[in-house]
């Protein structure tokens, strides 16, 4: 597949190339996101102006936009310099005025002779009672009028650009897009009564009513169908590439995973067994598992991973479990221990701070296959650790791990099974996007035993009684976390906020039994923080949002979060699953400073209402937009110019099934409609992909 398809030649010309666009134009527009004729054809307009026309604009509401026939009166110059130019003009019924700052006399005289008939369209707003069309954007005589479009297209414009100049340029680019073969399944297209491509195109950029600009009009849903097709073609070409790369087949004897599951006090979720199974099926086969196990807070995501590291074992082999903080690995080593010991199974901790003698003796154990799983930080993965038969990969909290550090690791292995875990409920539509190359088990029920928590929400100014509060579960021996505010982008901004509630809470409490951690702490003392109040010594711990991602300390159930309102609501419900581990009943207090804003209460009460992740999830997606959602700066998201992902969630599920579709039944993309698809990668800029697919 040597470069471009020659039929997509005139797309990729050069911007000069278009109507009305001159060097000048072309040179400032390279800078901006319009750098061929192709990206006008995808930027669509965003709005549409009804210029049908009227008889009067009589009885209009104003502002409003009026096209209408008048008859020219009399030209009013202006007294000085900087006054307006006006035009008295009558309709059938009513007269007004067209004004225009530094008009030129010569100009408007003979465009409007007085006594003349014209059609004017414009903006027409009331000024001291006095109806008036400042600059018309049209000014005809009747017989040209009709090429007033009755809808026209408003595009968004960037530098040097006007609306007049982009409509040029559209319909110029328009002009020449080629009729391309289909790359949609046909079966799709009746469906859904798509257009073809070009049909498509041509329909969104002449809107002919409001509707035709909602992202659900025909033609703008088969434009992001597209873009989502070509980028899930694009995850099933590299998953295809990682698949066909040899992986190793581990098939479980299950003597190991019934002697756990005997020893256990609750039987485990559907959900639990059904991604367990999943997984155990996955390793059983010759290609490498890349699967996302995606849990709620508390849904027993640490059981199925251990139940996947017994099946290695099982086939011989030894399991790794990586955390992404050295507090993190303890704890997972905590979590796993007793259910090791009923394995019967060797497990060691293996973390930067392992030095000298004890490293060595953990290292020669690991080659030669005596330690059979190892939990640890990234320490795992550096030079000199060497597994006798590594596996299975365990990775914990994926979006601290992207695509190239799974295959990093891969290489580790002996092409080793990779199983990512992630506690973030992702609504669907992201998980697919995001994670479009995986296979998804989803835990959605909660292990029996684990009581609701109670969620409150309450102003600031209640500071005193939430003091009391606090005091009264103190005394009773229980423990409390409080989250300070995010209070501007700044790390240290937020250190000060939460250096001055620690230094509040123990005045009001008492100075021993409060700590403080927070993210510009040396790693060890914050360690240390944290065990003092894993280990009960302190019993209020105040922080900023690093004890978000997995700390586990069952005594721990009361949780204040200071300006609730300032956070997201996935993070919210993350800190909130901090508590809630043991069996005590436990509370979220959410204090938010008034007045609230009308999305800050929705966000707040959605809280209250619901423990369901996957729930809070959608509605953080409608609320704030997948790329505020994940924090675009590192998400990830490709950058879609037409598919609205909050609002065609349900097109990116069936782009996905079929994208794979395709693939699996022409993995070279030889057949007519896998040309046609080769054609929209090269069409959407997806080079990656046609790399791939040429290399494969």
């Amino acid at each position: 597949m040597s470069g471009r398809p020659e039929v997509l030649f005139p797309l990729f010309s050069t911007l000069e190339s278009l109507q009305g666009i001159g060097p000048k134009t072309a040179a400032s527009l390279t800078q901006t996101h319009l750098s061929a004729p192709v990206d006008f054809l995808y930027s669509l307009p965003y709005a549409v102006v009804d210029r049908r026309r009227r008889q009067t604009i009589r009885g209009m509401e104003f502002p409003a936009i009026a096209t209408v026939e008048v008859i020219v009166g009399r030209h009013v110059e202006p007294r000085n310099r900087n006054g307006a130019y006006r035009i008295y003009v009558s309709d059938s019924e009513i007269e007004f005025q067209l004004v225009f700052f530094h008009g030129r006399s010569k100009y408007l005289t003979a465009q409007m002779p007085e006594g003349s008939s014209r059609v004017v369209s414009g903006k027409i707003e009331l000024f001291d009672g006095l109806a008036q069309m400042v600059h018309p954007e049209h000014m005809l005589p009747a017989a040209e009028a009709a090429d007033i479009p009755e809808f026209e297209a408003v595009y968004h414009l960037t530098q040097g650009l006007t609306q007049k100049t982009c409509h040029k340029a559209t319909r110029s680019a328009l002009e020449r897009a080629p009729d391309l073969q289909e790359w949609c399944d046909t079966a799709l297209l009746d469906r859904e009564g798509w257009p073809s491509w070009k049909t498509a195109l041509t329909t969104a950029h002449h809107p002919e009513a409001f509707d035709d600009i909602l992202p659900d009009a025909p033609a703008r849903a088969r434009l992001a169908y597209d873009e989502l097709f070509a980028h899930q073609l694009t995850l099933a070409i590299a998953r295809a590439t990682e698949r066909s790369a040899p992986g190793r087949s581990s098939v479980a004897t299950g003597k190991l995973q019934s002697a756990v599951l005997k020893s256990l006090p609750y039987t485990p979720t559907n959900a639990q067994a059904r991604s367990i199974a999943e997984v155990t099926d996955d390793m059983a086969a010759p290609q490498r598992m890349n699967r996302l196990l995606q849990g709620d807070v508390g849904a027993g995501k640490t059981l199925v991973a251990f139940m996947s590291l017994l099946v290695a074992v099982e086939a011989g082999g030894q399991g790794v479990m990586m955390a992404p903080t050295e507090i993190l690995a303890r704890q997972h080593l905590e979590g796993l221990q007793p259910l090791a010991e009923q394995a019967g199974v060797v497990l060691e901790l293996l973390t930067g701070r392992d030095k000298g003698r004890d490293r060595k003796a953990k290292l020669a154990a690991l080659a030669r296959g005596d330690i059979q799983i190892l939990v640890g930080t990234h320490a795992v993965f550096q030079q000199g650790v060497d597994f006798q038969d590594l596996r299975l990969v365990v990775v914990d909290e994926q979006h601290r791990f992207g695509v190239r550090q799974r295959m990093e690791l891969a290489e580790k292995g002996q092409n080793a099974d990779v199983l990512v875990m992630t506690a973030t409920p992702i609504p669907r539509s992201l998980a697919l996007t995001q994670y479009g190359d995986m296979e998804v088990s989803i835990l959605d029920e909660k292990p029996p035993g684990r009581k609701p928590i109670k969620t409150a929400v309450m102003a600031t100014e209640r500071m005193n009684d939430v003091l009391s509060h606090l005091r009264k579960a103190i005394e009773e021996g229980r423990q409390c976390y409080w989250v300070c505010p995010l209070v501007e982008e700044s790390e240290v901004s937020d250190l000060i906020a939460a250096e001055e509630r620690f230094k509040h809470l123990r005045a009001a409490l008492g100075e021993d039994v409060v700590g403080l951690v927070h993210g510009q702490m040396p790693p060890a003392e914050k360690d240390a923080a944290m065990q003092s109040f894993q280990d009960g010594n302190s019993r209020v711990l105040v922080a900023t949002t690093v004890i978000e991602v997995g700390v586990n300390v069952p005594n721990a159930t009361i949780m204040v979060i200071e300006r609730a309102e300032t956070f997201g609501l996935a993070q919210l419900h993350q800190l909130r699953g901090r508590v809630g581990r043991g069996s005590a009943q436990s509370t979220c207090l959410l204090m938010y400073q008034s007045p609230l804003s009308e999305t800050g209460r929705k966000r707040l009460e959605v809280l209250r209402e619901t423990e369901d992740g996957f729930h809070i999830s959608e509605t953080d997606l409608q609320m704030r937009g997948a790329g505020d959602m994940i924090g675009t700066a590192q998400s990830g998201l490709p950058r879609f110019k037409i598919a609205d992902l909050e609002r065609q969630s349900g097109l990116m599920a069936i782009a996905q099934s079929d994208a794979r579709a395709l693939l699996q039944r022409d993995p070279t993309l030889k057949s007519a409609r896998g040309q046609a698809a080769r054609v929209l990668l090269w069409l959407l800029r997806q080079d990656e992909a046609i790399r791939l697919i040429s290399v494969g």
